[in-house]
């Protein structure tokens, strides 16, 4: 139970800062270089002042702000991230087990690139909610690919 535990905690951790569970992990030089990775990014991106704005539901605001040059590094970083805390918590064991967090990275990346002007449902959501919505077909491909090349 304590490995699962440590598993869910550090996918947890990954969504809050994908950074945080490396460092839990006590693998520090890989979880510094990644916090400062991020911060870079994010700062580059104008990526923090793009949530404050999404989050007050000025979508145009927030399309403006960002630098969508920098922010598309955001969602690999963000995965790779992921994967890796997942992997060094002891998941992973399964093959193929990445697809689901390569996929998600693909997906969310194209999200931010179409963020601007794609609307659902006739409202746009923007650089922060559209790329977010791109996780859900990115995971439900990863986990179908990872089912079909397991049965091959």
């Amino acid at each position: 139970m304590e490995k699962k535990d440590k598993i869910i905690g550090s996918i947890l951790w990954s969504i809050a800062l994908p950074e945080f569970p490396q460092i839990l992990n006590s693998r520090y030089l890989k979880g510094i270089l990644f916090i400062a990775l991020e911060f870079l990014i994010n700062v580059r991106a104008n990526f923090n002042e793009a949530i404050r704005f999404s989050f007050i539901g000025n979508i145009e605001g927030a399309v403006s702000q960002v630098n969508y040059q920098w922010l598309m590094f955001y969602p690999c970083l963000y995965f790779f991230a992921m994967w890796d805390a997942f992997k060094d918590s002891g998941g992973g064991k399964q093959p193929y087990f990445y697809l689901p967090f390569f996929s998600s990275a693909a997906f969310v990346t194209v999200g931010v690139i179409y963020s601007a002007q794609t609307k659902v449902f006739g409202v746009l959501l923007g650089s922060v909610w559209f790329p977010m919505l791109c996780v859900i077909p990115g995971l439900i491909i990863g986990f179908s690919l990872k089912l079909i090349l397991k049965i091959k």
